[in-house]
């Protein structure tokens, strides 16, 4: 969560804002981040600065990735399953591992 401060006080040196009034963020499925305490940390980590009191939004992104055994896109619940179309475990992920700020709504 600091990291992502961390991003939005540099965007507001950058740009000029006041304040965060909306901050977004994507996590991914594979990402190792529990959207739960993530949104407890929010709180805490923001208190102080240009974010606190913004409305914190995380739009959780599924796990995606692509069969080297059938040659499908499928998606994927956790990496190490295997394929649910064939069964094979040769499985590249293509969605699904980002923790990423989306926007920021600002004043």
């Amino acid at each position: 969560m600091e990291s992502l401060l961390s991003l939005v006080e540099e965007a507001r040196e950058r740009e000029g804002f006041r304040r965060v009034r909306t901050l977004r963020v994507a996590v991914g499925a594979f990402a190792a981040v529990d959207p739960g305490a993530l949104r407890f940390c929010f709180d805490v980590a923001a208190k102080g600065g240009v974010a606190e009191g913004a409305r914190f939004v995380i739009e959780e992104i599924p796990g995606e990735g692509w069969c080297l055994g059938c040659g499908q896109t499928v998606s994927l619940e956790k990496k190490g399953n295997p394929c649910p179309a064939c069964g094979s475990f040769w499985i590249q992920a293509t969605k699904g591992d980002d923790l990423r700020v989306v926007d920021l709504l600002v004043e």
